[in-house]
């Protein structure tokens, strides 16, 4: 039962990370497929299109991981509620479609 709350607050965290990396631009790294490179933060285009999906996917993963750590003493004591591991990701999802509302109704 452990295993499954902090489980819910990773996806928790990593949601919110998530939806904040990616929109506020705050990806670990951004990917140039077309030169097959790396480059730190907010990368500015240098020949053909610049990903910033993966820096945020890791961007959300380290502060899951990171609240994770801080959680692990306290595992004992005090757990987030079961229901935080679907509500929060579900809440980002919507947030997401109001964020995206231009795109999809054109």
């Amino acid at each position: 039962m452990t295993a499954l709350r902090l489980s819910g607050l990773f996806a928790a965290v990593f949601a919110i990370a998530y939806t904040i990396a990616f929109e506020g631009h705050y990806e670990l790294f951004s990917y140039h497929p077309k030169l097959r490179a790396f480059g730190w933060g907010q990368d500015a285009v240098r020949d053909g299109p610049v990903m910033h999906w993966y820096g945020a996917i890791a961007t959300g993963a380290l502060a899951g991981l990171a609240a994770l750590a801080c959680a692990w003493p306290l595992r004992h004591r005090m757990l987030p509620p079961l229901w935080i591991g679907w509500a929060v990701p579900l809440g980002c999802v919507v947030a997401w479609g109001w964020l995206l509302r231009g795109f999809f109704l054109r």
